[in-house]
């Protein structure tokens, strides 16, 4: 194998942040990997803190009318450029668990920002703004599942 290929895919795992990449063409195969081999990366864990069962009990009954009266059947979305999601994953609105989020409503993002993050088969890719602007609603909730498609953040 060529060793500028070698390079190259040595930059895409540091620009990426992924920790391990392995590639095969034909007899020939790389593994690069951020860690030795002798001591095994500390695994990412992102947990989820438990929220009170008493407090959502009363107020669900609360919510589950409103939506009954605008007929909708679907969230409301605001209006702006809606990010949806790419693929099905786990949602992550930081780049590790405590760190600040990438995004919070108000806030101005560029094209090309990374605004949140979608983990799928161990793998955590970087979601970019598609276009520039103030951050109007970030809809789908931290560590939770994800569906291809769905709306994630609304940028106006």
């Amino acid at each position: 194998m060529d060793i500028r290929k070698v390079k190259k895919l040595i930059e895409l795992l540091e620009e990426s942040g992924i920790s391990e990449l392995e590639i095969n063409e034909g007899e020939e195969s790389v593994r690069i990997s951020r860690y030795s081999s002798s001591a095994p990366p500390a695994p990412v864990s992102y947990a989820v803190p438990p929220a009170p069962a008493p407090a959502p009990a009363p107020e669900a009954p609360a919510a589950a009318p409103a939506p009954a009266e605008t007929g909708g059947g679907e969230e409301s979305v605001p209006s702006g450029h809606v990010i949806k999601s790419p693929m099905v994953g786990t949602f992550y609105t930081s780049p590790s668990p405590g760190a600040k989020p990438f995004v919070s409503i108000g806030d101005t993002v560029s094209e090309g920002d990374t605004v949140c993050i979608i983990e799928a088969m161990k793998i955590l890719n970087q979601i970019e703004a598609e276009v520039s602007g103030t951050v109007k609603a970030v809809l789908a909730e931290n560590a939770q599942p994800v569906e291809f498609g769905q709306p994630l953040i609304v940028i106006e």
